[in-house]
């Protein structure tokens, strides 16, 4: 049999023979378009393949997410509304759920082909299409035709992963390739976290991006091949499998073995197992696209705060792939580690879910809640694409990309309805953000405080408890906004807080006049016509005399008290600019704040029984539940493909295309 180290170097016709030896030195665009390899390739060339599959899907996904570690200011840029935002994902998803579906034809077009070509377009939206839009209709447009490109290549790395991999081996390859969309996330928030006080401007991160998938393009154009049909058509267990599959290949058609292919798909355990995964990762996909959105309103946090808390996610989600997929191969079975994994996630799901409306929770806390999230999440999705693909070749391994496309085609459907139904049930968040859009730096000011003192604030803007809070919170936030440790933001905090809560009387008279008589005044004015105009507004205010409202307003010109006011005047001010906001709005506002977390607690919650609903439906899918009795399935194998090649005698027979080629 000859090796496949040779095999690229031979031009293959459309079922993967060679085509004669004039095809020995292909042409150019034989090689631009014709990526087949005749034989299975050895383990460094088929490593090299699955590496360069999974670099293209880590690529595909830094491109897809990176609006998301930037949504305010893409938001604040094109003055869209944040509903308007959500449905341009509603839009996307939609239709890269219709390119998932049509990506069926990766069998006729080339896993290969779709893949880098795939990389090229999404490389040249990015870089060129996003950042140069001119409006927010452009922008969704551009946002469309990245999704659209994302969902065809959504089936076809899968299926690449799995041609390369046998099912001995698959969950590890799966592992690989799920970290593509973990690892793209990673990228973004590590990147966007470490650049955007650097590079402020939101289309830095695109320039970016999209230079890198250029990149990975030249490298994929090169790199990266895929099977003939008439290899990757039958059903591979183990490597020992490779004799047996070439010696048939010969006496394979790829159209036959095609036929029905769709309504071999449109099954109970397919259609069940892609739908259970869908709603299983409903939480995931919230939070790659609104992570920064959900910390910012609710914590107060900035966009780099939130994408670094986000990292934690990521690099445990990352890890726990790869241990998964190796454990699950070393055992040989999928399903407990699907119930293990869903047993986690649902752990830190209801965890995280309570925590919405605590916030007093820390960033350290929400790590690990994250951990867990991430740990659970990738032991079970890891497992489940394993155990899909095994689903899928049980019943034709043909259709392996028609599989694929039906799973593609659900999760995304699935995605569009959540985003459409989120908008509905977090109305809140809507109006946080436009305002935040009209009136940035006042809402950034009181975001810094918590609603209790808020609510405190808003009834009695003198109460003697919540006006030195409120002033110990804003202090406290624009310290770390300047770049100051969390202990430095901390002592500033009390030192501001007790200040106000000593001088609170003074505070009350200050607040009674007007800004800027109390800042000429402050300034050392002496004029007749501002003293008796703050004493009336003070008497007015206090509902008190004309001559206490004078001692009032001498008290605090006394050296102390002008002393210990001036050291807090900062804050004050800052307080008072955030109240500029018009009273209809501020109050619209303030019940937003309070609204918000509850109502991201019940979609929280929404996500929580996604993944309780995807348990009853591991026990649908292939595979066995004892160690003990899959290797006694692998041993059966083996002896199966010993008696087929004794059976063959060198000649190639056709193997069946239900069920596969070998018993399961």
């Amino acid at each position: 049999m000859r090796s496949s180290r040779a095999s690229d170097d031979l031009a293959v016709d459309g079922y993967g023979g060679a085509s004669g030896a004039a095809a020995a030195r292909p042409s150019l665009g034989s090689r631009i378009w014709n990526r087949q390899l005749p034989h299975y390739p050895d383990t460094r060339p088929r490593t090299f393949y699955l590496a360069v599959t999974v670099l293209a899907t880590i690529m595909l996904y830094y491109e897809l997410y990176i609006q998301g570690a930037v949504a305010t200011q893409i938001i604040n840029d094109f003055h869209m509304s944040f509903t308007y935002f959500v449905f341009i994902l509603v839009i996307g998803n939609a239709v890269g759920a219709f390119a998932s579906l049509g990506a069926g034809l990766a069998d006729r077009w080339g896993r290969a082909n779709l893949v880098t070509y795939g990389l090229l377009l999404t490389a040249l939206l990015i870089l060129v299409g996003m950042p140069n839009a001119g409006s927010k209709f452009g922008y969704g447009v551009m946002f469309a035709l990245v999704s659209l490109v994302e969902g065809v290549v959504l089936v076809a790395t899968p299926a690449l992963i799995r041609d390369f991999s046998p099912q001995i081996g698959r969950a590890a390859a799966m592992g690989f390739w799920t970290m593509g969309p973990v690892l793209g996330s990673l990228v973004v928030t590590e990147v966007s976290s470490h650049t955007l006080d650097s590079h402020p401007d939101w289309r830095w991160q695109f320039y970016l991006c999209g230079t890198i998938g250029l990149i990975v393009f030249v490298i994929s154009f090169f790199g990266l091949r895929e099977l003939s049909p008439r290899l990757r058509d039958q059903l591979m267990v183990s490597m020992r499998d490779r004799a047996l599959i070439e010696a048939r290949a010969a006496g394979i058609s790829p159209e036959e073995a095609l036929q029905g292919q769709w309504r071999q798909m449109l099954r109970f355990d397919v259609v069940g197992g892609a739908l259970s995964i869908s709603l299983f990762l409903l939480l995931y996909y919230m939070a790659v696209a609104f992570t920064v959105v959900y910390f910012a309103t609710v914590f107060g946090y900035s966009e780099a705060r939130a994408n670094s808390l986000a990292n934690w996610y990521w690099i445990a989600n990352a890890i726990a792939l790869i241990v998964a997929g190796l454990t699950s191969d070393f055992f040989r079975v999928r399903k407990p580690f699907m119930i293990i994994g869903a047993c986690i996630s649902l752990v830190g799901g209801g965890l995280f879910a309570a925590a919405a409306t605590k916030p007093e929770t820390g960033y350290y806390t929400f790590a690990i809640y994250f951990i867990l999230l991430a740990v659970g999440g990738g032991l079970a999705y890891c497992c489940w694409m394993a155990a899909f693909t095994e689903t899928v070749e049980k019943h034709n391994p043909a259709a392996t990309a028609t599989g694929l496309a039906v799973w593609g085609w659900i999760l995304r459907l699935v995605v569009t309805a959540s985003f459409a139904i989120f908008s509905q049930v977090t109305p809140a968040t809507s109006t946080l953000v436009d305002t935040q859009q009209q009136y940035p730096e006042q809402v950034a000011i009181l975001q810094r405080i918590d609603q209790t003192t808020a609510a405190a604030l808003q009834a009695n803007p003198t109460d003697p408890t919540a006006l030195p809070a409120a002033l110990g919170q804003v202090a406290h936030g624009d310290a770390l906004a300047k770049g100051q440790s969390t202990e430095q933001a901390d002592a500033l905090q009390a030192d501001v807080q007790q200040t106000a809560s000593k001088r609170i009387n003074e505070l009350t008279t200050a607040n009674a006049i007007d800004p800027a008589t109390l800042k000429a005044l402050s300034d050392g004015s002496t004029d007749p016509a501002l003293i008796a105009k703050a004493q009336g507004e003070i008497a007015s205010a206090l509902h008190i005399s004309s001559a206490a409202a004078l001692g009032k307003l001498l008290a605090l010109a006394a050296p102390a008290v002008k002393a210990d006011l001036t050291s807090i005047q900062p804050y004050i001010t800052q307080l008072q600019f955030a109240n500029t906001i018009p009273p209809a709005q501020l109050a619209s506002l303030a019940k937003a704040q309070k609204d918000n977390p509850k109502q991201w607690q019940h979609w929280w919650w929404v996500c929580f029984a996604g993944q309780v609903v995807f348990i009853p439906f591991v026990f649908v899918l292939s595979g066995r539940w004892s160690p003990r009795k899959a290797r006694n399935d692998e041993q059966e194998h083996e002896r199966f493909v010993e008696s087929e090649m004794a059976r063959l005698g060198g000649q190639h027979v056709a193997p069946t295309v239900e069920g596969g080629a070998a018993p399961a």
